[in-house]
């Protein structure tokens, strides 16, 4: 079954994004895709990308490797949030 989820951290700069895009996609069978900000206004605030959409089979092995790559991120970026 495969598992399919939608996350964000809004302090997160765009290379980090595609730094963490880039090591998810090292994980067998995972697709990421990173969805741009629809605001009109550019702010340095803020990130660059609305959210990281991830897809995967639920096999523990797939599942870890993804937390792990996540948590790393987030002790240094801040807390991953789920899109709603």
């Amino acid at each position: 079954m495969k598992q399919s989820t939608e996350i964000y951290c809004s302090q997160m700069p765009l290379a980090v994004y595609r730094e963490v895009a880039a090591h998810l996609r090292q994980v067998v069978g995972v697709s990421v895709t990173l969805t741009p900000q629809e605001e009109g206004k550019f702010n340095y605030q803020q990130s660059q990308i609305a959210s990281l959409c991830l897809e995967y089979e639920e096999q523990e092995e797939q599942v870890q490797q993804v937390q792990n790559i996540l948590d790393y991120y987030a002790r240094k970026h801040g807390a991953w949030q789920e899109k709603s």
